[in-house]
């Protein structure tokens, strides 16, 4: 990257990256291709993986590696998770696991089919000063049988089809780990695989055998990992850990076991009462609605409602936490009082047959404010508009 490149970057970092497209024949001098492509990388590493940012020297790849790379949370969340001796990431992409990983390891293994990557991923490692890295350019499977036994293996496999689509289910993904997983489990005692946030959780645990544990991690209440850890000496016994990552809290954490969800004991309220309890999307994804009601002694509103209430404040509880103010039905006097008491609200639809636009439109009411109006039916099939406002 010749000067006139790197100080066309400096200058246009926080520009629009079509217009600049434009400007080629102005500035003869620079590659504009490598400075488009260094200046969206570094316009999506920003926030995403702040000490890649920091780094001046580093190269970026194409947009799909960096779309399907982990965040700097996401990955320090994982590598919390496993140390060691020896880890092999088997499907290397931007590097970014790998980096984190190798805080925890004596040596880490980087593998990836794609020979570009490998060699802008081997500049990187040494711009971030990270030595005990090994890059290797080759597939998951054929590296999978030449290797010897290690602490650790991660996989992150490709999650697109053929067609473009993003793929959720194993038997889409690159490589296959469903069908590797035997392998997987002869070349270490401890896998970790990264999944879709769309995957089906059910169905993982009847593709995937040996799970030890199924972690869930959200970011500021949006699911953006499922992380599946085989163990070769598993109990059997499933472990969901939800994790929920806010910028102004700390963050949420839930366990239980998957077992245990189908005899957890749930009590129903038979009306909205001091407070109301929304899980947050990691808690939601799991499937833990009965666990969470016996964990912090709250009440369902509805088995598909998936809303709590408690008249006593549960301050930790893991999720969206309102004090109800009224309790509004659905018939034609209760409306009439709602409409002149509330004119603006956030509103959400939970188990409710009307959607949130369709709804809005028929209260007439404006979108905002500090008042939260949950739409939802209750245990004995009555529908309500319950008025809070956030704890």
């Amino acid at each position: 990257m010749n000067q006139a490149t790197r100080d066309f970057i400096d200058s246009h970092l926080n520009d629009d990256v079509h217009t600049l497209s434009f400007l080629a024949e102005k500035y003869p001098d620079v590659d504009m291709q490598q400075a488009i492509r260094q200046i969206t990388g570094k316009q999506k590493t920003r926030l995403k993986i702040p000490t890649f940012f920091a780094c001046e020297d580093l190269l970026y790849p194409a947009k799909l590696s960096l779309e399907q790379s982990s965040s700097e949370l996401t990955a320090k969340h994982k590598s919390a998770f496993c140390k060691g001796t020896t880890l092999i990431d088997l499907t290397g992409g931007f590097g970014v696991d790998s980096y984190f990983f190798s805080f925890g390891f004596e040596k880490v293994v980087y593998v990836e089919k794609q020979a570009e990557l490998c060699t802008l991923v081997r500049h990187n490692f040494q711009a971030l000063n990270r030595r005990n890295m090994d890059i290797i350019h080759d597939t998951a499977e054929f590296f999978l049988e030449k290797t010897d036994k290690v602490d650790w293996i991660y996989l992150d496999p490709a999650r697109r089809t053929e067609t473009g689509k993003k793929a959720v289910f194993l038997s889409d993904c690159e490589p296959n780990v469903a069908e590797l997983s035997d392998k997987l489990l002869s070349k270490s005692d401890h896998v970790m695989i990264k999944l879709s946030p769309m995957i089906d959780i059910a169905i993982l645990t009847k593709e995937l055998k040996e799970i030890s544990e199924i972690q869930i991690v959200a970011v500021e209440n949006e699911v953006k990992e499922v992380i599946a850890v085989l163990h070769k000496q598993t109990t059997g016994r499933i472990q969901i850990q939800t994790t929920n990552y806010s910028k102004n809290s700390a963050a949420e954490r839930f366990d239980f076991f998957l077992s245990d969800e189908s005899s957890a004991e749930v009590a129903f309220a038979g009306f909205p009462q001091t407070y109301l309890y929304e899980p947050n999307a990691a808690i939601m994804k799991s499937g833990a609605f009965k666990s969470v009601s016996e964990h912090f002694s709250i009440e369902k509103l509805h088995t598909n409602s998936h809303l709590y209430t408690s008249t006593i404040l549960i301050h930790d509880f893991p999720g969206r936490i309102f004090k109800v103010e009224k309790t509004y039905d659905f018939s034609k006097g209760s409306l009439k009082e709602f409409h002149s008491e509330v004119q603006k609200a956030n509103l959400s639809t939970r188990n409710f047959p009307l959607h949130v636009s369709e709804l809005r439109k028929k209260l007439k009411l404006a979108e905002g404010g500090d008042v939260f109006i949950f739409a939802t039916t209750l245990n004995n099939g009555k529908k309500v508009l319950i008025h809070t406002e956030k704890v």
